[in-house]
């Protein structure tokens, strides 16, 4: 018979290998433990520099600074698409809007002029004259000398309500602007303006082109060119931007305000394009007191 060892199962291997994985998942779980623990507790702060915190704010200082000089330039060099310079006809505009420069005779309202109403108040005067007795013999003279009197009492006290009526300064915003615009025809209306400045520049034509017959001369005030809606669109945005000025926060009239702007860009562009940067568009210019940026570029407001 072959000899017998004695045999005893022994579990050493399997035993090791799980203390080893127990061992681990201590050594993770006391890991875990720490981290949530140095988590809920409050670090410690940093040390400060202040010299580096100094040093910091003195670049960000030149950095401001610098960025306002640079846009200070840009601005000089380009100019502002919204406002004008002070040109005369700029600042008798912005007088007639503030209501600052007192209404002269000539400056009345409801397209009034000076000579028509005072026509029109003589012809009244005449239409309402008493008459005189056909029959001197029987006239009574010191009678006519009171009703003559009264008429004129009566037409005098008429002129006088008449004259607040048109006045302008008893008038709005609207009335205001309606003056304003009838400034901007008769200053840059062609039918004033012809006379005054040089056509512009002939474009040299081909000997196939077609002859145009010679243009019949305007007859009344000139309201459609758009050297006149330029104008009125100028004085709109003079307006406008002088709302927002004290209301910042009116979103509706910052958006038309943008409108007005981009719609004048578009006319002179039209205009510089049409009249090939001649005297016309040079008067234009210098009137309205207006910089390359309010028709070169992107306008961005």
């Amino acid at each position: 018979m072959p000899p017998r060892f004695p045999f005893q199962p022994s579990l050493k291997a399997f035993a090791g290998s799980l203390s080893g994985q127990s061992h681990l998942a201590a050594l993770s779980n006391a890991s875990k433990s720490t981290v949530r623990a140095a988590s809920t507790k409050s670090n410690p702060q940093k040390k400060t520099d202040f010299f580096r915190i100094s040093q910091a704010r003195q670049r960000k200082a030149a950095n401001i600074s610098r960025q306002k000089v640079l846009q200070a330039e840009r601005e000089a060099s380009i100019g502002d698409p919204v406002e004008s310079k002070p040109t005369p006809f700029i600042q008798e505009i912005q007088s007639i809007q503030n209501g600052s420069k007192p209404p002269s005779s000539s400056d009345l309202n409801y397209y009034l002029k000076s000579d028509g109403l005072s026509g029109a108040l003589q012809f009244s005067k005449d239409l309402t004259e008493p008459l005189q007795n056909p029959d001197r013999d029987t006239a009574d003279p010191h009678v006519e000398r009171e009703v003559a009197e009264l008429h004129r009492q009566q037409h005098q006290n008429a002129e006088e309500a008449i004259q607040r009526i048109v006045n302008l300064s008893n008038g709005n915003t609207k009335d205001r602007l309606r003056l304003i615009v009838q400034r901007c025809i008769e200053q840059f209306g062609r039918h004033s303006t012809d006379a005054v400045l040089p056509p512009k520049p002939a474009s040299v034509q081909h000997e196939s082109a077609t002859s145009h017959l010679e243009k019949v001369p305007r007859v009344g005030p000139d309201t459609g060119s758009p050297e006149v809606q330029a104008a009125i669109l100028t004085v709109k945005i003079m307006n406008l931007s002088r709302h927002l000025q004290s209301s910042n926060k009116d979103k509706h009239n910052k958006r038309n305000l943008q409108i007005l702007v981009h719609k004048r860009q578009k006319l002179l562009q039209y205009i510089r394009r049409k009249e090939r940067g001649g005297p016309r568009w040079q008067n234009l210019m210098e009137t309205l007191g207006l910089s390359e940026a309010a028709w070169k570029g992107e306008i961005c407001l």
